[in-house]
């Protein structure tokens, strides 16, 4: 979610602006005020360029993940001026919002900045991802190429989720053996994201050109929930380590004995923990948010850190509980439920920390007893890397990197 003093600080700017510039306080409080309309009209009566990006930004924010929307009255003329404002970020955000409002020359505008190399990364990212939002066709063809530039590897490869495209398998597959194991990591999630993707990824397993172990224990699970057996025969039946955790938790505990995690190296831990805990959980001011915070937990107790990492899915806090959702067009997300309004639901993943989905793009969605947290996290780690990330959890204030 945005700041929230930046977030009530935007708000209560625009209501003294609405108020300063003649718009009393019963028409703000006329449930049938188009509040787009009121911002066009503040954003327009002010040459605070700072405030002008504030009240525009919360615009996006309102309209995240919805589409076909119209502009709202006067905004022609007021993007035509903002489009000259000195500041950046006021015709960045101006020219997103002509392209959700679907103003042509706007959208293609943003094509021609996703293959500029001459801009920013961030914005070329950004830009793609609200063009693939709207369900652009042309963005999407544009993906295949964009693999090919460093600066939006990622991005591309994530971005065939976001669309469907009957080419993505053919060539995402072609190309992974180049990639990078972050890229490929994201090829398999994109290819688990959809239905028609994820048979390609099922023969990819038959023939070997992806070996079993590259596949995740959490985009196994929904690739499981997807295909059924013709996933499993293929993947194998997935670990139930639950069924054997007493077994698991002994076996660590022995493994991570006193004198062993007393002569461990906390610093190497903190690598590990960054490798395969970061994504998801935040430790001293760093990592993700799709799992608990972990500064405050009783990391000091070791049977309290191995009951959750042998089996996370044993008692699983409601916010954290994992949240299937299956789009009309056939696409799949798994996440933890961040945000939800009238309009959108935005989902965490460990691959993305903002997931925007329009609900009237939703087919269904489920709530799981099931953490993102995949079983058997320790089972992939080197014995020393335990001991070393059971030191590092132990710890009560940050540590070097090695």
């Amino acid at each position: 979610m945005p700041n929230r003093i930046e977030y009530f600080g935007t708000v209560f700017t625009f209501l003294s602006l609405l108020v300063f510039h003649g718009i009393n306080r019963d028409v703000l409080a006329n449930e049938n005020t188009d509040p787009f309309h009121l911002l066009v009209h503040a954003v327009g009566s002010t040459e605070d360029t700072s405030v002008q990006a504030a009240l525009l930004k919360g615009m996006l924010l309102g309209l995240e993940g919805r589409r076909s929307v119209h502009a709202p009255e006067g905004w022609p003329a007021l993007s035509n001026t903002l489009a000259c404002s000195t500041s950046a970020p006021v015709r960045q955000h101006a020219l997103a919002l002509s392209q959700i409002f679907g103003d042509t020359m706007a959208v293609a505008s943003a094509l021609e900045c996703v293959q500029d190399s001459s801009i920013a990364a961030s914005q070329r990212c950004s830009t793609l991802s609200l063009l693939l939002g709207q369900q652009n066709r042309e963005a999407s063809q544009l993906l295949e190429t964009l693999m090919n530039d460093p600066a939006m590897t990622l991005s591309a490869i994530r971005g065939y989720a976001m669309v469907r495209n009957d080419q993505a398998p053919s060539i995402l597959l072609s190309r992974y053996s180049d990639l990078d194991p972050s890229q490929q990591r994201a090829v398999i999630e994109t290819l688990a994201s959809r239905k028609i993707y994820a048979e390609s990824l099922v023969e990819a397993l038959r023939t070997k050109e992806i070996q079993p172990s590259a596949v995740p224990v959490q985009v196994a699970r929904s690739l499981k929930n997807l295909l059924g057996k013709k996933f499993t025969n293929v993947y194998g039946a997935l670990p139930v380590v639950g069924a054997e955790r007493e077994h698991l938790i002994k076996k660590y505990k022995k493994l991570c004995k006193p004198s062993a995690v007393a002569a461990a190296d906390a610093s190497r831990g903190r690598a590990v923990f960054q490798k395969t805990c970061a994504a998801c959980h935040m430790l001293y001011g760093e990592g993700g948010k799709v799992g608990p915070e972990l500064t405050g937990a009783n990391r000091a107790n070791l049977d309290y850190i191995l009951l959750n990492s042998v089996y996370p899915s044993l008692d699983v806090p409601h916010a954290y509980r994992t949240v299937s959702v299956l789009t009309v067009d056939g696409r799949v997300v798994n996440g933890v439920l961040a945000e939800e309004d009238e309009t959108k639901i935005v989902l965490r993943t460990p691959e993305q920390p903002r997931v925007v989905i329009a609900k009237e793009d939703i087919d269904f969605r489920k709530i799981s007893r099931q953490s993102m947290m995949p079983d058997g996290q320790l089972d992939a780690m080197k014995p020393q890397e335990v001991i070393d990330l059971v030191k590092y959890l132990g710890t009560t204030e940050q540590v070097e990197l090695p």
